[in-house]
């Protein structure tokens, strides 16, 4: 019998710990994918593809212990070799290989020229071949600055005092409403995929007060966008005890300008492969969502066509505006129209048309929505009758509210989104991992 003690230490290394103070010259241990081989002749630079980057590996012929003829591109290895500095290579270091023993072989030669730096193919070639696409190196670093951006949400947040929660993604009923709901049976009843966590994340502020989510939410939008996914990851946050919905922007802010600082300081190596500058932070404007259009319509000629809603040209000119008048990357709108916001929102009291509640745009996009919620049960009560909806399927939703629940807000980020704007990408596709629209369900 034996006893497991905890995670082994290995003897391969991995590229921090090649570039750790005083290895140079001493012999190392490595594993790897191979990414390309460059044959010279009488010597070979083989490039290993791991986790945090690329390591330049040198055969020399009459040298290293085997047969360069026996390696292939996508080989998984393990070398042993000296480790030496190379201006040239990758990260500044090379191994001089002694010996190489094979893993692992691919039964197929590469469908895609991953080790080019660039993938010169199409978005649809990328999708349909998505494993094999995520090794090219530019590729792999959208997702580790997704990472980065997921997890300053959960540093800042935890900082802020807020609970994680995790909500089912099968209802009843849906928060937003609407036509767009993937429907199914769930033991021979009626059941939806939820648009959103807002009901429960709602329900918990009576429990912990904040509470956040990274999830996946589903929406059945029979559009086929550069935009829209039918299943995306939404950053959601709710906040109790707000003074009003100024404090929920405010919370936003705090989390960007977080996780900005954490990408430079943490990701500066992906940030550097895809040549991302940082958006400002600092200070975001926010400007009422009637005079935001008022003011783009004059700057820009641009007549007012639907005064209910903003449609993406009109996100595209506001951020413009943002930048040429108030240099900001970012722009909150707020006042959205009571009629273009779900029931839960609330209106502003001094005019009831519209609701304390904002978007948030970036680089000419919609990557938030959020506000203050309504928290007075007979208001709630009160606005659902006025659209005409009834409380069937909301009667645990309600109860919190029956209860008592304190002043609250919160907003959802699309995840997807905001990595796409990062990397100043033109389909939000190109920054999720495996896509689901109208037409693609695998891989």
């Amino acid at each position: 019998m034996e006893f497991v003690t905890g995670v082994k230490k290995k003897e391969t290394l991995e590229l921090s710990e090649l570039l750790e103070e005083g290895r140079i010259g001493a012999e190392v241990k490595v594993n790897g994918a191979i990414h390309t081989i460059r044959d010279m002749g009488t010597i070979a630079f083989i490039i290993l593809r791991k986790r945090e980057g690329l390591v330049q590996c040198v055969y020399e012929e009459n040298i290293s212990k085997f047969d360069l003829k026996d390696v292939r591109e996508a080989d998984t290895v393990e070398v042993t070799g000296v480790l030496a500095e190379s201006a040239k290579a990758p990260n500044g270091i090379e191994i001089r290989l002694g010996e190489l023993k094979i893993l692992s072989e691919p039964a197929e030669p590469m469908p895609l020229p991953i080790a080019k730096w660039k993938l010169n193919t199409s978005l649809e070639a990328k999708l349909n071949y998505r494993p094999i696409s995520l090794r090219n190196i530019r590729e792999r670093a959208k997702f580790r600055i997704q990472e980065g951006i997921v997890r300053g949400f959960r540093d800042f947040l935890y900082k802020e005092g807020f609970t994680e929660i995790h909500t089912p993604k099968i209802g009843a009923k849906s928060a937003e409403g609407g036509a767009n709901l993937f429907r199914l049976e769930y033991f021979h009843r009626p059941a939806i995929l939820q648009q959103s966590p807002q009901f429960y994340k709602q329900m918990m502020v009576g429990v912990f007060d904040r509470v956040f989510e990274t999830a996946p939410v589903f929406r059945a939008e029979k559009h086929n966008t550069k935009r829209h996914l039918n299943e995306y990851t939404s950053l959601d946050f709710e906040m109790g005890y707000i003074d009003g919905f100024e404090d929920i922007m405010a919370m936003e802010t705090g989390f960007l300008q977080y996780t900005m600082e954490l990408l430079k300081k943490q990701y500066a190596r992906e940030l550097q492969i895809l040549n991302i500058e940082v958006p400002k932070t600092d200070n975001i404007p926010a400007v009422r969502f009637d005079e935001i259009k008022r003011l783009v319509s004059e700057k820009y000629d641009r007549k007012i066509k639907n005064p209910f809603d903003l449609e993406p040209e009109e996100e595209t000119l506001i951020s413009r505006y943002a930048k040429e008048e108030w240099d900001a990357d970012f722009v909150f709108v707020t006042h959205y129209p009571s009629k273009k916001r779900p029931f839960y929102a609330m209106d502003d009291p001094e005019d009831p048309t519209y609701t304390l509640s904002f978007d948030l745009l970036f680089r000419g996009m919609e990557i938030t929505t959020g506000g203050q919620r309504i928290h007075d049960y007979h208001e709630l009560l009160a606005k659902m009758e006025k659209r005409g909806m009834t409380d069937e399927g909301m009667e645990q939703y309600l109860s919190a509210f029956k209860h008592g629940m304190p002043p609250h807000g919160g907003l959802g980020i699309g995840m997807e989104r905001l990595t796409m704007k990062m990397m100043n990408e033109d389909n939000v596709r190109e920054t999720t991992l495996f896509p689901r629209d109208l037409s693609r369900l695998e891989p």
